[in-house]
């Protein structure tokens, strides 16, 4: 299996990934530029900053080119070369440099480059949830290298998305629910959904991508023997037994285990993970432990990640994209019917 990609990809995104170094081994598009939201009209999609996230193997080489090529897009830190702005991308935060509001071919772009490296491994476990949940929902993929185990671990952080959001929903519940669970992961614990970001801004990014989010997950679904799809219906049902639920335990994101743990066993009783889930797994309370775990590893990443976020753009750009956030916020709750 492999991850649907948007066909016919536009002149625009081809314009965009050509000013880049090409050495790249993933590279999306995603973000309320590309994909349309509740409350949003065209004309208002067609103004918000495109954000786009570029996995590469060798991150000083790929700095390298696009100092050269690109050195305006960084902040004072391009002063200090490539080597050093690869260890502050691979050392800090989620493992991510992003420079942000570029102006590019008519709009305002923002782009991350991650290490092909740390992406296969939050994919895979989760130490972040910060690419993989952004990778949860419908992205547009504009370019894929041909690596068998970048590929397994994008179709493996979907199957962890839907085993998580399985125990944190009842035993029957529509897609839609589902849907909502998952695009919800990575913003469970985020301080920015405190301030900076609509609070419908996960029901605004599934709502209008239903269909998306159905393409990205019918056949993870169809192939799960832990649940029963009716996609005529639009119904799933799950097994909650202690037996079902200490699988899908099992088959958690090692990050997510680790938290849960932490979570669970008073310390100094040192049990093994094994014993722990199998504890939660009949506990009444069990997607609630799961659901703390989840926002216990998007606490630290998102804070991490947005201090780092301050020194990478610059203190300029940084209170420009704070304000573009917070006057978006403001028009999306003036929007609201009272």
């Amino acid at each position: 299996m492999t991850l649907p990609a948007l066909q016919n990809t536009s002149v625009f995104y081809r314009r965009i990934l050509s000013q880049f170094p090409q050495d790249i081994s993933l590279a999306f598009a995603y973000g309320s530029g590309v994909f349309k939201q509740s409350g949003t009209t065209q004309g208002q999609m067609g103004k918000n900053m495109v954000d786009f996230v570029f996995a590469v193997d060798d991150p000083v080489t790929w700095h390298t080119m696009n100092l050269i090529e690109n050195r305006k897009h960084y902040s004072f830190l391009k002063y200090l070369g490539p080597k050093q702005i690869s260890n502050i991308q691979n050392e800090h935060g989620a493992g991510v440099y992003f420079n942000t509001l570029i102006p590019a071919d008519g709009r305002l772009i923002k782009y991350g480059v991650i290490s092909t490296d740390t992406l296969v491994d939050d994919l895979l476990h989760w130490k972040t949830l910060y690419i993989a949940g952004r990778l949860h929902k419908p992205v547009r993929i504009l370019l894929q290298s041909d690596n068998g185990k970048l590929r397994a671990a994008l179709v493996g952080n979907l199957k962890s998305a839907v085993t998580a959001s399985f125990l944190m929903l009842p035993e029957s519940f529509s897609e839609e629910d589902l849907f909502l669970q998952i695009a919800g992961l990575s913003y469970s614990g985020d301080f920015r959904m405190v301030i900076g970001e609509d609070k419908s801004k996960v029901s605004n990014i599934v709502k209008d991508n239903l269909q998306h989010f159905r393409s990205l997950y019918n056949s993870i679904l169809q192939e799960c023997p832990q649940v029963v799809y009716k996609p005529q219906q639009g119904k799933l049902e799950v097994d909650k037994s202690p037996e079902g639920q200490f699988t899908q335990l099992m088959a958690l994101p090692r990050t997510l285990q680790q938290q849960i743990t932490r979570l669970v066993d008073p310390p100094g009783k040192n049990r093994d993970v094994e014993e722990i889930l199998l504890q939660v797994a009949q506990d009444p309370d069990c997607g609630s432990v799961v659901q703390q775990g989840i926002s216990a590893i998007v606490k630290s990443s998102s804070i991490s990640q947005s201090a780092k976020g301050i020194v990478t753009a610059g203190m300029v750009k940084t209170v420009s994209y704070s304000t573009k956030k917070l006057l978006k916020m403001w028009r999306g709750w003036r929007r609201k019917p009272s």
